[in-house]
C-alpha cells in the first residue's frame, strides 16, 4: 500500500515537472518539430528571435555578463572565504582598505633591533636608534598620523618604543619620554582628564634609559618599568579597569597589557593582575589539560610573559610553558617542542603568540586565519609578533621572514570585521531572499490571475478583491509590523530569514496577478481555446496547459524587473531595523551600520562598497529586464 503510494506521489510530480517544461519550450523554442519541413530562411522561432533581439542590445549583453558574475561571485567566494559572523576586534576597527600592515620599511629590513605591534600599525627601531612605523597610520576621527615622528626622536634615537592602540611612546636615548597619536585619554600626557591617570610628574623630565626594563602600550594606556622595581602607569582606567592597581607599585619585573587588562610579573615570579582574577583557567605544555590557574601557578615561577587580546602565555622555571585566559582559536593548543628544548623569549599579538628557543628555533600559536602562525624557516635569531604579524631575524638582525595579514582589500568596520568578507556573504543572504521572494510572489500570482481571468465572473469578483485588499495595504511599513512581530517569538534565526522571504513574497504579488488576468482574458477569447474546448479537455488543464504558456513572456519580464524591486525591499527593511539583524551580514544592514554622519565623512569604504554592489545589482536586473521587454514585444519591428 505505501509503495502505491509512493509511486503515485513520484509519478504526479514527473508529470508536473514535464509540463512545466513543455509551457517553457512551447513559449520560448516554438512548436519546432512540425516546422522543421519549412525553409529556414524564412523561419523566424521564437528563441531565435530572441536571441537577435536581446544580444542586439550591447548594454543587456554587458548587464547580463556582470549580473551572472556577481551572483557567481556570491555564491561561490563564500566556499574560499570564510565567516564567523560573531567575530569582532576593536584593535582593528575602522581601517582602511590597503595592504600596508605587513609592509616593512626596506631600510629597517637591513638592520633590525626591535619590532612592536599592538593593533592596526606596527614600529620597528633599526641598530642605530631610528624609529620606523608602517601599516594603518592615521586616525580620521583625531587627524592624527603616527608616521609624522617627532623631530626629537628622530635627531636624537631610540632607546625604547612601544606602540599602543592609538599611540606611539618612546624613550629618546637622552632620557626623554616623547609620546604621539591620541592624547585623548591621557595616553602620554601630564593634563588631568576624567576617568585618566595623568603620567607620573616625576617623569616628565625624563629617565635614565640605562634604569629603564620595560615600557609597555595598551589600549589607550602605557606603562613604564624601572630595573628597581618601581612602576608607572597611566592613560583610561575605563579601558583598562586594573590599571591604577599598579600605580607606583614596587618590585615589579615587567607590565604587559591583553585588550583590557594590565598584567605584571613580579621579581618574585608571579603573575599579578591587581586587585581582579582575570585568569581563571590555564593549560600547560606539560599535562596539555586545562587547570585552575591560580591552584596551578602555586610553587611555580614565571620567568617570562607574554599577552594577546585574553589571555597571557608564560614560561616558568624548568621551561614549562602555561598559557592562561579566555581560550579561542587554538590558543591553548601549545607547539611541541624538541626534546630538550625549552622557550626563552614570549611575544604575543591580538590573537596568537610567538616564541624562540634556546636553540634558535621559533614557534608561533594560535589564531592563524592569516597565516601568522605558519613560519617557512624554523630557525632564526629573534621573533616579533605584530598584531596579526610574526617577524623573525637572521643572527646579522636583518629581517628573514615576515608572515600574517596584509590588509583588508575593502577595509574593516567598527567592530574591526573584514568589509569584503562580509559583502560576499551578505550578498548571499540578500539575492537569495530576493529569489525567493519573487518565486512565491510570481507562484500566488500566476495562481490567482490564470484562474481569474479564465473563469472570470463571481471567481473573477471574489479573486481581484482579495488582490485589492491585498494591494491596498501601504507595502512597507506593514512588512515592518510582521518583521518585528517575528521578533518577539522565540524562533531560530534560519526560520525567522525564511519567514521574511514568505512576507516578501506574499505582499508583493498584487501587479503581476492584475496583469497576466489582463492576458488570459485576451488569451481565452482565441481560436485554439474554443478548440480546445470542442476537443473535450478540461477548463483547468486549457487554462494551465494551453492558456497559461501565451502569457509566459510576461510573466519572465515582470518576474526580473521584482527581483531588483525585492532586493531594494530587502535592503530597506535590513537598513530600518526590521530584516535580517546583525551579526549576519545583508548589504542593507551592512549600510545601516553605516548611517551616520561620522562614518560617512571618515570611513567612506564602510557605505561606499556595500551601496556599489546593491547598486550593480539592480541596475543590471532592471536592464535585462527592459532587453527582455523588448525580446517578447510583438510590434517591435
Amino acid at each position: 500500500m505505501q509503495k502505491n503510494w509512493l509511486k503515485r506521489v513520484f509519478g504526479r510530480t514527473v508529470s508536473a515537472l514535464k509540463r512545466i517544461w513543455r509551457w517553457i519550450k512551447r513559449a520560448v523554442f516554438g512548436c519546432g518539430k512540425e516546422l522543421l519541413s519549412l525553409d529556414k530562411e524564412s523561419l523566424e522561432t521564437p528563441s531565435r528571435r530572441l536571441r537577435a533581439v536581446f544580444f542586439s542590445k550591447k548594454g543587456a549583453v554587458v548587464a547580463l555578463v556582470t549580473l551572472a558574475a556577481l551572483v557567481l561571485f556570491t555564491f561561490i567566494a563564500p566556499l574560499f572565504v570564510r565567516l564567523d559572523v560573531n567575530y569582532t576586534d576593536p584593535l582593528q576597527q575602522n581601517l582602511a582598505p590597503g595592504y600596508s600592515l605587513r609592509a616593512v620599511p626596506r631600510k629597517l629590513k637591513k638592520s633590525v633591533a626591535f619590532i612592536d605591534g599592538f593593533s592596526g600599525f606596527t614600529l620597528g627601531v633599526d641598530k642605530n636608534g631610528k624609529l620606523y612605523v608602517w601599516g594603518e597610520t592615521k586616525d580620521r576621527l583625531t587627524k592624527t598620523n603616527l608616521k609624522k615622528i617627532p623631530d626629537a626622536v628622530q635627531k636624537e634615537g631610540v632607546a625604547f618604543a612601544a606602540a599602543g592602540k592609538d599611540h606611539i611612546l618612546a624613550i629618546t636615548k637622552t632620557g626623554k619620554i616623547i609620546g604621539w597619536g591620541d592624547d585623548s585619554r591621557g595616553q602620554f600626557g601630564t593634563q588631568t582628564i576624567l576617568n585618566a591617570l595623568p603620567m607620573p610628574s616625576e617623569l616628565v623630565g625624563g629617565v635614565n634609559p640605562d634604569e629603564v626594563a620595560c615600557l609597555s602600550c595598551g589600549y589607550q594606556a602605557s606603562a613604564l618599568v624601572l630595573k628597581s622595581g618601581r612602576a608607572y602607569v597611566w592613560g583610561n582606567v575605563n579601558a583598562v579597569k586594573n590599571l591604577a592597581d599598579f600605580q607606583n607599585a614596587e618590585g615589579i619585573e615587567k607590565i604587559v597589557f591583553t585588550g583590557s587588562a594590565a598584567v605584571a610579573l613580579t621579581k618574585e615570579g608571579k603573575i599579578s593582575t591587581g586587585k581582579e582574577d582575570i585568569f581563571h583557567a590555564a593549560v600547560s605544555s606539560q599535562n596539555g589539560r586545562q587547570n585552575s590557574f591560580n591552584s596551578y601557578m602555586v610553587g611555580r615561577k614565571a620567568l617570562e610573559i607574554a599577552t594577546d587580546n585574553k589571555c597571557v602565555a608564560l614560561v616558568c622555571d624548568g621551561g614549562e610553558l602555561v598559557v592562561a585566559g579566555a581560550f579561542e582559536n587554538g590558543e591553548d593548543i601549545l607547539p611541541t617542542l624538541k626534546e630538550g628544548e625549552r622557550l626563552v623569549k614570549l611575544d604575543g599579538g591580538t590573537r596568537h603568540f610567538v616564541g624562540i628557543t634556546d636553540e634558535g628555533r621559533a614557534y608561533a600559536w594560535g589564531h592563524n586565519a592569516y597565516g601568522q602562525c605558519t613560519l617557512k624557516n624554523g630557525k632564526c635569531a629573534s621573533v616579533f609578533a605584530g598584531a596579526m604579524q610574526t617577524y623573525t631575524l637572521n643572527t646579522a638582525g636583518n629581517l628573514q621572514e615576515s608572515a600574517g595579514l596584509k590588509g583588508y582589500l575593502f577595509g574593516t568596520d567598527g567592530r574591526g570585521r573584514d568589509v569584503f568578507a562580509r559583502i560576499i556573504h551578505g550578498g548571499k543572504m540578500t539575492l537569495t531572499i530576493g529569489g525567493v521572494a519573487v518565486v512565491v510572489s510570481s507562484a500566488i500570482a500566476i495562481l490567482v490571475g490564470c484562474i481569474a481571468g479564465y473563469f472570470g465572473g463571481a471567481v473573477d469578483t471574489l479573486l481581484m478583491r482579495v488582490t485589492e485588499i491585498f494591494s491596498s495595504m501601504p507595502f512597507l511599513p506593514f512588512a515592518m509590523l510582521l518583521s518585528q512581530i517575528i521578533k518577539n517569538y522565540n524562533i531560530g534565526e534560519t526560520a525567522r530569514i525564511f519567514i521574511i522571504m514568505l512576507i516578501l513574497g506574499a505582499l508583493s504579488w498584487t501587479g503581476l496577478a492584475r496583469m497576466i488576468r489582463g492576458q488570459v482574458l485576451a488569451e481565452r477569447e482565441k481560436e485554439f481555446v474554443l478548440a480546445a474546448r470542442a476537443m473535450g479537455i478540461s477548463e483547468g488543464k486549457i487554462a494551465f496547459r494551453h492558456v497559461l504558456p501565451n502569457v509566459l513572456s510576461v510573466i519572465l519580464v515582470s518576474m526580473t524587473l521584482d527581483f531588483a524591486s525585492c532586493l531594494l525591499t530587502e535592503s530597506s527593511l535590513s537598513y530600518l531595523g526590521f530584516g535580517v539583524q546583525p551579526p549576519r551580514p545583508t548589504w542593507g544592514n551592512m549600510l545601516s551600520g553605516s548611517n551616520n554622519s561620522t562614518v560617512i565623512q571618515n570611513y567612506w569604504w564602510q557605505w561606499l562598497f556595500p551601496a556599489l554592489f546593491l547598486s550593480l545589482a539592480v541596475i543590471c536586473i532592471n536592464v535585462i529586464g527592459d532587453a527582455l521587454r523588448d525580446c517578447f514585444d510583438a510590434k517591435r519591428e
